[in-house]
């Protein structure tokens, strides 16, 4: 088997992912299906969402989605590396992020929870936790504070 650039940097992203594993369940990772990939409309039609398109430009896609009262946001990206930054920056903010290939749906726990038993994909929580309950506080938040 020949290993391309991109298989690499998938391989290498994923060895990270892994490595930082932020409490996975170990086994239960047998329901997940296999990663889902495609436009953004490929994958809001998976999630059964119509999406309401926010941005529309060549390096990001960027939709609002309903499911029953739950929203969340779906992204695709003309890369990964576009991907990855914008990851970086929005981690910043808190939230819940499934992560795929170029693309991520950003929502509620629970929400993204429940999507990936659509779409599969990686689980990953930001840094920052100004949704949650309570407000506990980070050791490691660069931001400091929003008062």
């Amino acid at each position: 088997m020949r290993l391309t650039r991109p298989m690499l940097a998938l391989s290498g992203a994923a060895l990270v992912l892994t490595l930082a594993g932020c409490g996975s369940d170990g086994d239960g990772e047998a329901a997940v299906p296999e990663t889902a990939t495609g436009s953004l409309e490929h994958l809001a039609a998976e999630a059964k969402c119509k999406p309401n398109m926010q941005t529309d430009a060549d390096t990001i896609r960027q939709a609002i989605c309903k499911d029953g009262d739950e929203k969340y946001v779906l992204a695709t990206f003309a890369t990964d590396r576009g991907q990855r930054e914008w990851l970086n920056g929005a981690k910043d903010y808190g939230g819940y992020y499934l992560v795929g290939r170029k693309w991520v749906a950003v929502g509620e726990e629970k929400t993204v929870t429940a999507l990936r038993t659509t779409l599969g994909g990686t689980m990953e929580e930001g840094s920052a936790h100004m949704n949650n309950h309570g407000g506990g506080e980070s050791a490691s938040a660069h931001s400091g504070h929003d008062g």
